[in-house]
């Protein structure tokens, strides 16, 4: 278990732990060199399912010599719809060593986004996970010529299909053995023709207007964004991790999937996104990267909890909490902590900490990283004063995920860090925008020439649209989106994530949209946590028959505004949220006002709901 006043155990890593100058290459030298090694576990039927690297090696191959039976020339296009499963990344990998080209889709996309991203990729071979998945191909299928055949990860409910062009995995993995018994290398020299320098995977970025655009990434920079993580935060073989998030999405692509091929560390795959907190719990990761939003709700769940606590209970709590908060305050001030503080804080864990660390399944957790949003800093002091450093990292889609990372041994709640070592990162000096450059920043957007020119400029400086500061000690702080600051009537300027970031941490509140520019004063569109909230109404005997007449019953209303007033108290009155409203429609990832990584699109709300913000003024 952690301790902040000891991170010798959080090091980064500058020695290239596994060779290999491509994807394919490092999978294959990864299969040679760990073999009987476990590397990725599955929840099935309640049981945890091990596959070793020999086991994967098998699989890969098998499938990346049945895509070779089926014709997949060098440089064609593949895509995967399906959620975060194992036989995503055997699909990914079969693709690459086949030096094919992976571009995944995400499983809450619609058949017309599935046919647009499958006609702008030239997809050529569609993995879907099962039934539901396979209705959106076959629907938008006459619409795509150049698709030949579509395979199936889970054939159940399917036996009855009789279509020569839908086969499923398993067929496919017996049609690559026959291939294989005929053609014994054919895999071993697809994959040796992969040169860094060639297109490998296409990561659609969910653009909040217009198309999505598919940005290009090339073997050479997921390798070197890969072996620059570890100079971040090193992982080994010892690690546990967690695969959840989309690995359609560059976070779990990226920090999930390749970074774990190249160090070794476990890959734990979870049921389905409902049984997240479940089975967190049960694999413990030793090292977990999520979201603001996880973060978010696993904080609540603890409040919650707390609530229902005994006064006893929660009185331990409230000293413990104080004990780990002091010694964060400490480790954040650079100074020791004392033998004394260091004996209270056992106590401390053993009366409440662990409970709280166990009750969300980080009792395990050398470190926490959190990235893609902003967290609040509050946030991230609370996991600190459980015992659990947490690093934030930033980057994007077109930096191949992390481009700063905040260091174990200078944590400041509210940064982004400084410069990972393997790029750079400059202000622009007029407009504060963040500027990047380094081998891990992408070939450009897919079929849009135009728009590579306004991201990516003559020097190599990806333009990302994010504004930031920098201290003197080279830690970036990014204020906003440079379309997002709003500019109030009286000609303030004003940062909406900051207020937002706030009002999320609160139990109640799932997320916010500050609204403002070019008006008189500020309003906030909300949705509530509806679990939370629920709760809230069943203790305090509330009537509501559905989650509409929930979020207008005045009691909730009240509730939410005394949130409201809790963060005001933070901020100047010019810069004080005068009026709300709460979102009476329950969003999941399927609706378009949320992002696949449950953000809020702004712009959309902003369209959206017009009447709702016109009536707040």
């Amino acid at each position: 278990m952690s301790n902040l006043w000891d991170l010798s155990h959080i090091q980064p890593e500058t020695n290239i732990v596994l060779d290999g100058e491509t994807i394919p290459a490092i999978f294959w030298n990864a299969v040679e060199k760990r073999g009987s090694q476990v590397w990725m576990r599955q929840k099935k039927l309640g049981l945890w399912r091990p596959m070793s690297w020999a086991q994967t090696g098998d699989a890969v191959r098998d499938i990346a010599a049945g895509l070779l039976s089926l014709g997949f020339a060098h440089g064609e296009c593949a895509s995967i719809l399906a959620n975060t499963v194992i036989e995503w990344v055997l699909a990914d990998l079969a693709v690459l060593s086949c030096g094919g080209v992976c571009s995944g889709i995400y499983p809450t996309d619609a058949a017309s986004q599935v046919h647009y991203l499958c006609e702008d990729s030239r997809t050529t071979l569609l993995f879907v996970e099962d039934d539901e998945q396979l209705d959106k191909a076959l629907e938008v299928r006459p619409q795509l010529p150049l698709l030949r055949k579509v395979i199936v990860f889970d054939m159940e409910g399917l036996r009855e299909l009789n279509d020569p062009d839908v086969m499923g995995l398993d067929e496919l993995r017996a049609l690559g053995r026959a291939w294989l018994a005929q053609h014994p290398d054919a895999v071993k020299r697809r994959a040796a023709a992969c040169q860094p320098d060639e297109l490998a995977i296409l990561v659609y970025t969910s653009g909040t207007t217009g198309k999505p655009k598919g940005a290009m990434h090339s073997h050479r920079g997921l390798v070197f964004s890969a072996r620059g993580y570890n100079t971040l935060v090193a992982q080994d073989a010892r690690d546990e991790r967690m695969c959840f998030l989309p690995l359609c999405h560059i976070a779990e692509r990226m920090g999930g999937e390749y970074f774990s091929l190249y160090t070794g560390a476990k890959l734990n795959f979870v049921e389905n996104p409902e049984t997240i907190p479940e089975n967190v719990r049960e694999i413990a990761p030793t090292v977990f990267t999520a979201v603001p939003r996880v973060w978010e709700k696993f904080y609540s769940g603890v409040m919650i909890a707390l609530k229902e606590a005994s006064w006893l209970q929660q009185a331990a709590y409230t000293w413990a909490i104080g004990v780990g908060t002091r010694i964060a305050d400490q480790v954040l001030a650079g100074q020791p902590v004392s033998a004394g503080l260091k004996a209270r804080f056992t106590l401390a864990r053993w009366l409440a900490l662990n409970n709280a660390r166990k009750l969300i399944g980080i009792h395990r957790a050398r470190f926490c990283v959190t990235g893609a949003a902003p967290i609040s800093p509050d946030l991230v002091r609370w996991y600190m004063a459980l015992g659990v450093p947490m690093l934030e990292v930033w980057g994007m889609t077109e930096t191949c995920g992390a481009a700063t990372g905040v260091p174990a041994s200078r944590m400041k709640p509210g940064s982004i860090g400084p410069a990972a070592g393997f790029n750079e990162i400059r202000l622009d000096p007029a407009t504060g925008e963040m500027l990047v450059r380094g081998t891990n920043v992408f070939m450009g957007y897919l079929n849009q020439p135009e728009k590579t020119a306004e991201t990516l400029d003559a020097e190599g400086w990806l333009h990302t649209g994010d504004v930031g500061t920098m201290d003197d000690e080279g830690f970036f702080r990014i204020t906003d989106r440079m379309k997002d600051i709003i500019i109030t009537a009286g000609g303030k300027n004003v940062t909406p994530s900051e207020l937002e970031n706030e009002l999320k941490f609160s139990p109640y509140i799932t997320d916010a949209v500050v609204i403002g520019d070019k008006r008189a004063y500020l309003t906030v569109i909300i949705m509530i946590d509806q679990e939370n909230v629920e709760k809230f109404a069943q203790d305090t005997d509330i009537p509501f028959s559905n989650y509409a007449s929930l979020t207008r019953a005045p009691e909730v209303q009240e509730l939410i505004q005394s949130e409201i007033d809790r963060v005001n108290q933070k901020f100047a009155r010019v810069e004080q949220i005068k009026k709300f409203f709460l979102l009476d429609t329950q969003l999941s990832a399927e609706d378009e006002e949320l992002t696949p990584t449950m953000k809020l699109k702004r712009k959309l709300v902003e369209k959206k709901y017009a009447p709702q913000i016109d009536a707040m003024y």
